[in-house]
């Protein structure tokens, strides 16, 4: 399975998106430090319920819990944009 798909099964499974955008910014970082292991770097935007009454801090811990162990073996560096449907409106 490639990082994309890994990351959007997570999140989908944890965190149940009613709408989930996920981009691959790895190319945007080549020769980049922290690139040189291997892992990548991405941007998402993730709209689900699961985040009502959530602070932006709990919301981005509830992401790297979804992700698990993603996060120490593909993941370098994730931007979050992190909503509640009403929030995307």
């Amino acid at each position: 399975m490639d990082r994309v798909a890994a990351i959007r099964s997570r999140l989908e499974d944890g965190l149940q998106p009613s709408e989930l955008q996920i981009n691959d910014d790895s190319h945007r970082h080549a020769g980049h430090a922290g690139a040189r292991d291997g892992r990548g770097h991405f941007s998402i935007r993730i709209i689900s319920p699961v985040f009502d009454g959530l602070s932006p801090l709990a919301r981005h811990r509830a992401v790297y819990a979804a992700l698990g162990d993603l996060m120490q073996t593909d993941i370098h560096a994730l931007a979050i944009d992190a909503r509640t449907p009403l929030e995307s409106q």
